[in-house]
């Protein structure tokens, strides 16, 4: 009679453990298992290592400059980012998205969290749902950190003095068997087959948190089949294209979606306006030619060849939120005015206010940022030194007040007026600096400018410096 009420007792313990199991969410037991790697790098050395070879891409590819697509993509980027599983979360990471001007359906991302979108891979997504399916692979990469992973699997500990060798991996490079030979920008772009397969599901995940249907990113890998594929970045072949689908659709049917997003009206009024620029050229073309990153887009471009008329209109009291300097600095600025310049200087200005004299970039109104190396850690000798190489360049430019502390970005800074005659208009004009000190004796500056007989600037100017956020 034990015996029997023992059995029956069992029975009942499988029959609720099996209810227990066909109770819990399907998506808890079938998910493939995803773990860091062994990795003798810092967070932070991630984030080091990206900057410096995010600088070196900006160098060797023509960035898209058109502000209305890039916030557009940052908006998508930022969302996929709060989808990042809690584990594989890292604060010190700072991401932000790019586009470049460049004809493969490709993107790539790069440790501590900057990502390039090349264009050709927004135009050839058929949906919003594609497109940040490709995003959520190239941020799994980034939350994983398989960059240094993978250079600590080849015991590369000594590298975090330079960065190498970011283009030609981009364009393809050494395959993994070569990786000992390799320029370092390998190690940080080209992955092993395991690490790819991570990507994948951690991107499914990513996509199925963040609202989208992971099948979307599937679905890319047959238009690589049918296009062509291989290189760096998101177009690695391997797994193959056809094993690449096939895995992520089986992680898919454990990751339930809600009426997921695909086709928004935002994603086709970006795509048709990318679609109305000149052709762009391939990454391989990019390369043949020797194009340093040449400006493109409606929101930047060349400086016109023309001088500035200097004839602009008032600021407007709507403002529009930047990520410039590779993304370490925010800013606001009035929605009329327009970013010019590279990834280490930038002004924004009103149209009418930036042009060409004497072959040199002149302006007439606007606000410039960038950083500068100076040979002093205090911050009022830095300043010296900075603004005495800007009066031994700047002609009629001399300084009118003394220096007077401010903040900036919650920082201790410095700000001091000069004025100038202005080489295309022949106006007088007034000009107010202020700067505050990062590491490594690095010093960050903005400089306002404004004809003197133009009051009007000076609150735009003033809501401008308040907006900066620094994070470097």
């Amino acid at each position: 009679m034990v015996k029997k009420r023992v059995s029956r007792r069992n029975s009942w313990l499988a029959v609720a453990t099996l209810v227990t199991l066909l109770a819990a969410p399907l998506s808890l037991l079938a998910q493939t298992k995803i773990s860091y790697h062994s990795n003798k790098f810092s967070a932070q050395d991630d984030v080091k290592l990206g900057r410096q070879a995010a600088q070196e891409a900006e160098q060797q590819y023509p960035l898209l400059r058109d502000e209305q697509a890039r916030a557009y993509v940052e908006r998508v980027g930022q969302r996929l980012v709060s989808a990042i599983p809690a584990e594989f979360q890292h604060p010190e990471f700072h991401y932000y998205f790019k586009i470049v001007n460049a004809s493969d359906i490709n993107a790539f991302a790069l440790p501590g969290g900057p990502m390039y979108v090349n264009r050709g891979m927004i135009d050839a997504a058929r949906n919003e749902g594609e497109m940040a399916g490709v995003m959520c692979h190239e941020l799994s990469h980034v939350a994983l950190r398989h960059g240094t992973a993978q250079a600590t699997k080849a015991q590369k500990y000594s590298v975090l003095a330079g960065v190498a060798g970011i283009a030609g991996t981009i364009l393809g490079g050494p395959g993994v068997g070569q990786l000992a030979q390799a320029p370092f920008g390998v190690y940080l772009l080209k992955f092993s087959r395991e690490y790819e397969t991570e990507a994948d599901v951690l991107g499914a995940r990513i996509c199925a948190g963040a609202g989208y249907d992971p099948r979307d990113l599937a679905n890319m890998f047959q238009t690589i089949e049918r296009q062509g594929g291989g290189g760096g970045g998101f177009l690695s072949d391997h797994p193959s294209p056809k094993d690449r689908y096939a895995r992520i659709n089986q992680e898919a049917q454990y990751l339930r979606v809600t009426n997921p997003v695909r086709d928004t009206r935002e994603f086709a009024r970006v795509q048709e306006r990318l679609r109305g620029y000149p052709r762009a050229q391939s990454m391989s073309e990019i390369a043949r030619s020797g194009q340093r990153n040449p400006t493109e887009g409606s929101s930047g471009g060349n400086y016109p060849n023309n001088a500035p008329s200097g004839r602009v209109e008032y600021p407007s009291t709507r403002y529009q939120n930047y990520q410039i300097l590779n993304g370490n600095v925010q800013v606001s600025v009035p929605n009329n005015w327009q970013q010019v310049g590279d990834s280490n200087s930038v002004w924004f200005a009103p149209n009418g206010a930036y042009g060409q004299y004497n072959g040199q970039a002149v302006f007439t109104h606007g606000v410039n940022f960038g950083v500068t190396q100076t040979n002093d850690r205090n911050l009022q000798r830095a300043t010296d030194e900075f603004v005495s190489s800007l009066t031994q360049n700047g002609g009629n430019l001399r300084v009118t007040g003394n220096y007077q502390q401010t903040r900036l970005s919650g920082r201790t800074a410095i700000w001091t007026s000069l004025i100038n005659t202005n080489e295309a208009t022949g106006r007088p004009e007034n000009i107010r600096l202020i700067t505050t000190q990062l590491g490594n004796n690095q010093l960050f500056y903005m400089i306002a400018v404004a004809p003197q007989n133009e009051r009007n600037f000076e609150n735009a100017f003033q809501a401008v410096s308040n907006s900066v956020r620094i994070n470097y």
